[in-house]
C-alpha cells in the first residue's frame, strides 16, 4: 500500500510487512534507549581507582529511576493503547481528549517526583540498602537526575502517543536524539570537566530534556501527526484518567515490581556477603546483569511496540482474524530476538561484562552470575508478546495480573527461598525459574482469551 495513509495501513496493510515496518524503528529506538543508563554505567565503571565502587553506586539509584520510568509508562502505555482502539472507531475527539489529559498527568506527576526524591534522597538511598561508601556516589548521581524529572517523563511518556498514531519512526528520532546527545556529553563532563558521577547525571538530563522538546513539537505542530494536542484537551478528566491508569498499571506495576525486587535484592546480596566490600562487588555485579537485562528487553519491546498499534487498531475494528495474525507474526518475531540474545550473552558473558568493568574480581564475579541469570531467558519473547498484547486490546484486568505474577508471585518466593540453600548464586538463580514459570501460566490464559474472542465474533 505505498503511499497509503498510516490508518489505511493499520486497517488494510499487509501484516508481516507493516510489523517489520513499525517494529524494526522501534526495536532500534529501545536499543538506543538503553545507551542512557549504559554509556553512564560503561563510563563510570571505568573512572581510575574509584570505577568498581562508582558503579555499585550507580546501581543503587536504579530502583528509583525504575520508579520516574514507570509512572512515565503508567501514563504513556495507558494512553497510547486507547489512542489507537480510538482511532480504529474513527472517534478523534476522544483520541484528542485523551492525549492532552495524558500530557497534564505526565506534567503533574513529573513535578510531585521531583520535590519527592530530591528532598529525600539519602534517606532513600540508606533505606535502599547503599553502604557508607557508596553513598556519595549514589547520591551525587541521583540529585541532579532527579531534577529532570519532568522532561524525562514527557520523552517516555509521550513518546508512547508517537507510536500510536504509527509514527514510529518519529519515535525512534526521539530516543536516538537523546541517546547520541548523551554519548557526546558524557566523556566531556565525566573526565573533561572532571565532574565524575555528577556529570553523568547532567549528561543525561540534558539529552532527555531535548528529547522532550522534539516530543512536544511533533504533538503540538506537526500537520503529519493525526491527532495534535491542544490546549483545550488538555483538561484532566477523571473518567479519561481512569482508563489510561487502569490500562496502563500493567506496565507501571512491572517496572515499580522491578524496582521493589531490585531493592531486594541489593539487601539480600548485602545480607548474604561475608562482608561490606563484598556485598558492594556482589551489587556492582547486579548492575552489570540488570544492564545485559535492558539489553536484552529492548528487541522484544521493540517488536511488542511494533505490534501494539495493529492489534490495537484490529481490535478496536473487531477484525479478530487479522489481529491473531499480527500476534503470531509478533511472536516469531520476539521468540526469535530472544534467542539470538540469548546464545550471546550465554557464550560471551565475560566480553559483555567487560564492557563495563576492569576489575578482575568484578569480571570473574560476573562471568558466572550472568550465566546464571540468564540460563532459561530463552522463552521471554513469548512472555513479553502475550503480556502485552492484553494492554493492546484494551485489558486491563489481565494485564494487571501478568504485570503482578512475574515479579510479586514467583519471583520475591523464589529470592527469599534460594539464597538459604545456594548462598549468593540463589538470588542470581531466582530470576530464570521465575520466568519459566511464568511464560507457561501466560501462554495458557492468552490462548484461552483470544479464543473466546473468535467465539463471540461467531
Amino acid at each position: 500500500m505505498k503511499g497509503a495513509s498510516m490508518e489505511e495501513q493499520l486497517a488494510k496493510g499487509k501484516i508481516l510487512p507493516l510489523l517489520l515496518k513499525l517494529a524494526v524503528p522501534a526495536t532500534v529506538a529501545q536499543i538506543v534507549n538503553a545507551l542512557y543508563s549504559m554509556v553512564d554505567r560503561i563510563y563510570i565503571g571505568h573512572m581510575e581507582g574509584v570505577g568498581t565502587i562508582a558503579l555499585t553506586g550507580l546501581g543503587l539509584t536504579l530502583p528509583i529511576i525504575l520508579i520516574i520510568t514507570a509512572f512515565s509508562y503508567l501514563i504513556g502505555r495507558g494512553g497510547g493503547p486507547l489512542l489507537s482502539i480510538k482511532l480504529g472507531e474513527q472517534d478523534y475527539e476522544a483520541a484528542s481528549y485523551l492525549q492532552g489529559n495524558s500530557l497534564s498527568l505526565l506534567l503533574a506527576l513529573g513535578v510531585f517526583l521531583t520535590v519527592v526524591f530530591y528532598v529525600f534522597c539519602d534517606p532513600i538511598l540508606l533505606l535502599f540498602g547503599t553502604s557508607e561508601a557508596a553513598l556519595p556516589y549514589a547520591s551525587s548521581y541521583l540529585r541532579i537526575y532527579v531534577l529532570g524529572t519532568v522532561p524525562v517523563m514527557i520523552s517516555l511518556g509521550m513518546n508512547s502517543f508517537l507510536n500510536a498514531q504509527g509514527f514510529v519512526t518519529y519515535g525512534t528520532v526521539t530516543v536516538v536524539i537523546g541517546a547520541v546527545l548523551n554519548l557526546i556529553l558524557d566523556p566531556i563532563f565525566i573526565y573533561a570537566l572532571h565532574m565524575g558521577i555528577a556529570g553523568a547525571a547532567v549528561a543525561t538530563v540534558i539529552s532527555q530534556s531535548v528529547s522532550a522538546l522534539w516530543v512536544l513539537y511533533l504533538l503540538l505542530f506537526s500537520k503529519k501527526m493525526i491527532i495534535r494536542t491542544r490546549l483545550k484537551y488538555m483538561k484532566v478528566s477523571w473518567e479519561n484518567t481512569k482508563k489510561i491508569c487502569a490500562l496502563g498499571v500493567s506496565t507501571f506495576i512491572f517496572l515499580f515490581n522491578d524496582s521493589v525486587v531490585q531493592i531486594l535484592i541489593n539487601l539480600l546480596l548485602r545480607y548474604w556477603s561475608p562482608d561490606i566490600a563484598t556485598g558492594d562487588m556482589y551489587i556492582g555485579c547486579m548492575t552489570i546483569v540488570y544492564s545485559m537485562y535492558q539489553i536484552f528487553f529492548m528487541p522484544l519491546q521493540g517488536v511488542t511496540q511494533g505490534a501494539q498499534p495493529i492489534v490495537g487498531y484490529c481490535f478496536g475494528a473487531k477484525d479478530y482474524k487479522r489481529m491473531r495474525k499480527a500476534i503470531n507474526y509478533g511472536r516469531v518475531c520476539s521468540l526469535t530476538c530472544a534467542v539470538l540474545m540469548w546464545a550471546a550473552f550465554m557464550l560471551f558473558p565475560s566480553q559483555v561484562a567487560g564492557l563495563f568493568t576492569t576489575d578482575a574480581e568484578l569480571l570473574a564475579t560476573c562471568s558466572s552470575s550472568i550465566r546464571i541469570a540468564f540460563c532459561l531467558n530463552f522463552v521471554l519473547g513469548m512472555q513479553m508478546m502475550n503480556q502485552h498484547m492484553f494492554i493492546a486490546m484494551g485489558n486491563a484486568k489481565l494485564s494487571l495480573i501478568f504485570g503482578l505474577m512475574r515479579k510479586i508471585f514467583v519471583l520475591i518466593p523464589l529470592v527469599l527461598v534460594f539464597p538459604v540453600f545456594m548462598g549468593a548464586i540463589g538470588v542470581f538463580l531466582a530470576e530464570p525459574v521465575s520466568n519459566i514459570i511464568t511464560v507457561i501460566v501466560t501462554f495458557i490464559c492468552f490462548s484461552r482469551y483470544i479464543n473466546s474472542l473468535d467465539k463471540a465474533e461467531a
